[in-house]
């Protein structure tokens, strides 16, 4: 590829971005493959209708632009109307430009806009006869498609039968949840085929398969309900003068699958600034959604405005993609890192050839764990897919297997620990030093000193160093038996910051079992876990006497992850003894232990039957009780000074739940300044949105408990 959608400066520039986009739209559109991910080819392709706005007599017969799919594709089998594709738009000033071309079209402004997103799958067609579906198409060259009927039965949200014996055609989405593509190439690689390098390229792939060993799900969801050839007349008349937004619902009683069910919902909007904040709205989800979307589809919303636009030969006049900025790219893999965490977890990085994407430049992304990267079959100098949406850390999808050179070599994986050379433990999935926390002695301690977690203030990573490397400290329990004679010995340690890091280590000692529990970091936990574990248990003895079946109580943990906790606390067993000897507090306040059936002690001489876990925060339960509530944004006010941590251990002395994301059980979110996509999606489902200062006079009881 030549031009990479770059400003095209002659004729023959423009003969090859031309050769190079039709290529490009074969591959994407044909197996789901492509030289060129989605942004590069919308830059190409509009970097091609520019040179032809300025240079129409020098158009070619081949040119992608006013094509279907890019002209590239074809099918056999006739589409009763046409299926077209959308014209794009790419900000809000050119959303509104093409609001008043619409208007001067029809004479009028928009009576309504109905507004989806924009999924990121492969469009087809199903044709229902009498109920049943009976074939499916994909859209091919808008005239006609390949019938990919095989797939029936394969597809969630497309039922074999509607709720109603009805004689028509579903039109829609088909892609691959994020579960659904990860479940696909676990299933893909088992079969000794290469990985898929995107959910879009899985979805494709997989629908036009039709000799594979193996079936992996697809979902659908409907955007379109038209009449077909021998639909009754009176219905077919009657889908015809129905609103989109009202086929949609139709299409939901039918049985069918449609966005009304996620948490980005299709909508109605009377004006251009109501659509643009639905736009806003649906981005900001964007990277908590379970599948992609790769923009928001605006529609005239009522039949009589989209027959008095009409259609070109490409799209519809009166519907637009409003697209949003790539969160997938292709780049290379130039090495691969392994780090080594506090807890001796060994992890691998991928180190990138530079590329941007969402506004960031991207040089760093996760490999999840040697295994994935096994399964993936990761080659040095691949070129690779990199995921990147709002804060989500990058990771690298897959390599696209269709670019390799031939000159990729293999990742070689480390024998000892990178860091200490110590052995491997290669037991799971995630390679751990055998020298576990000791490994990372430093990173241990320094995070165990944390303010969220022991407080220690004065004890930065500097002087966890010096501890360390003077060998006063070789475990977080060192900590509480330093002397005044031991720290004074150290460089640059006077008599007043001797004294005050002194005191903050006795401080240290009365932090609540849930700050004891985190700066341990038992894996597979964290603050939020440590709270919830600290609260059901109430105390150490009580925890540590818990087998994993009783540990399951504890919202959030499941049954791979209760016996790791049991392994882990049994692990640091001579820590917590060491620590409990200090004077660490090792118990929860407010907090009582589980009920016991009678016969059942706390020292594990019978199994544990938990019949009922007091959270009790005071008498009343507090203000919060029953609530699920999430903090978002920076705080202000009386709050401005908490820490992200404190405010969830606010919220739980309030008698609430805390958690990390809005979903339909979120009671409350508390959104300070700079709430993005928590706000919006709060606002989305209808959840109460409280302010700081409304929040601070909410548990004003509560403010100095902690």
């Amino acid at each position: 590829m030549t031009t990479r959608g770059a400003v095209i400066v002659d004729a023959v520039a423009y003969a090859q971005a031309v050769e190079d986009a039709v290529k490009a739209s074969a591959a994407y559109y044909g197996a789901g493959t492509s030289v060129l991910d989605d942004d590069a080819y919308d830059r190409l392709v509009r970097a091609v209708a520019a040179w032809e706005a300025e240079h129409p007599e020098q158009v070619l017969a081949g040119s992608p632009t006013g094509k279907v799919a890019g002209g590239a594709v074809q099918g056999d089998v006739p589409h009763t109307v046409a299926m077209l594709s959308l014209d794009n738009v790419f900000s809000a000033e050119e959303f509104t430009a093409w609001t008043a071309s619409l208007a001067r079209r029809l004479g009028h402004d928009v009576t309504r806009y109905s507004v989806e997103p924009k999924l990121d799958g492969l469009a087809i067609a199903a044709r229902y006869t009498h109920g049943r579906l009976t074939r499916l198409i994909t859209r091919g060259d808008g005239t006609a498609g390949e019938d990919v009927s095989h797939a029936i039965g394969t597809i969630d949200g497309l039922p074999g039968e509607l709720a109603e014996p009805v004689t028509v055609e579903v039109r829609g989405e088909v892609l691959m949840t994020t579960a659904q593509f990860e479940h696909a190439n676990e299933v893909r690689t088992a079969h000794g085929g290469a990985p898929f390098a995107n959910p879009r390229n899985a979805a494709a792939g997989t629908l036009r398969a039709r000799e594979r060993a193996y079936t992996v799900p697809m979902t659908f969801f409907a955007y379109g309900l038209l009449p077909l050839a021998d639909t009754d007349p009176a219905q077919a008349e009657e889908l015809g003068e129905c609103a989109h937004s009202d086929l949609m619902k139709r299409a939901v009683a039918y049985g069918v699958n449609t966005t009304a069910s996620t948490a980005v919902p299709g909508s109605t909007a009377d004006t251009v600034e109501g659509v643009l904040d639905r736009v806003a709205g649906i981005a900001a989800l964007r990277p908590s959604l379970p599948f992609g979307i790769d923009g928001i589809v605006v529609k005239a919303d009522l039949a009589a405005d989209q027959r008095a636009a009409g259609s070109g030969s490409r799209a519809p006049r009166w519907a637009i993609a409003f697209k949003l900025r790539a969160v997938e790219k292709i780049t290379r893999l130039l090495a691969v890192e392994w780090n080594v965490g506090r807890t001796g977890i060994i992890a691998p990085r991928a180190v990138l050839e530079p590329v941007e994407i969402d506004g960031s430049t991207i040089t760093y992304a996760t490999l999840h764990n040697p295994a994935d990267i096994t399964r993936r079959d990761l080659r040095l100098g691949d070129p690779v897919m990199v995921h990147r949406a709002g804060d989500v850390i990058p990771r690298v999808e897959a390599p696209v297997v269709h670019l390799r050179t031939g000159e990729e070599q293999p990742i070689v994986f480390p024998e000892s620990c990178p860091r200490c050379g110590s052995a491997i433990d290669t037991s799971e999935q995630r390679w751990r030093c055998t020298n576990g926390r000791n490994c990372h002695l430093v990173a241990a301690l320094s995070y165990a000193a944390g303010r969220d977690q022991l407080d220690i203030e004065g004890l930065g990573h500097t002087r966890v160093v010096q501890l360390v490397d003077a060998g006063l400290v070789k475990d977080l329990a060192d900590l509480f038996a330093l002397t005044r004679d031991q720290l004074l010995g150290l460089e640059r340690m006077g008599e007043t910051s001797t004294d005050n890091l002194l005191a903050a280590i006795a401080a240290a000692k009365a932090q609540p079992l849930s700050r004891v529990l985190c700066a341990l970091g038992v894996r597979g936990t964290g603050r939020s876990m440590s709270r919830r574990i600290a609260r059901y248990f109430a105390t150490m003895d009580e925890l540590r006497a818990a087998e994993a079946e009783t540990i399951q109580q504890v919202e959030g943990i499941g049954t791979e992850k209760a016996p790791s906790i049991v392994a882990e606390l049994a692990e640091l067993a001579p820590l917590i003894d060491k620590l409990a000897v200090a004077g660490v507090n090792m118990t929860e306040p407010g907090a009582t232990p589980p009920a016991r059936t009678a016969g059942d002690t706390a020292d594990g001489g019978q199994a544990t039957e938990v019949t009922e876990a007091t959270e009790v925060m005071d008498a009343t339960g507090g203000p919060l009780a029953g609530m699920a509530v999430v903090v978002t944004g920076a705080m202000t006010g009386a709050l401005e000074k908490l820490s992200r941590n404190q405010m969830n251990e606010l919220v739980e002395r309030a008698g609430g739940r805390s958690s990390s994301s809005v979903s339909k059980k979120t009671t409350l979110v508390v959104a300070g300044e700079g709430a993005g996509s928590k706000r919006a999606k709060a606002e989305t489902l209808g959840v109460r949105l409280a302010t700081p200062d409304e929040f601070a006079a909410l548990v004003a009881d509560y403010l100095d408990a902690g």
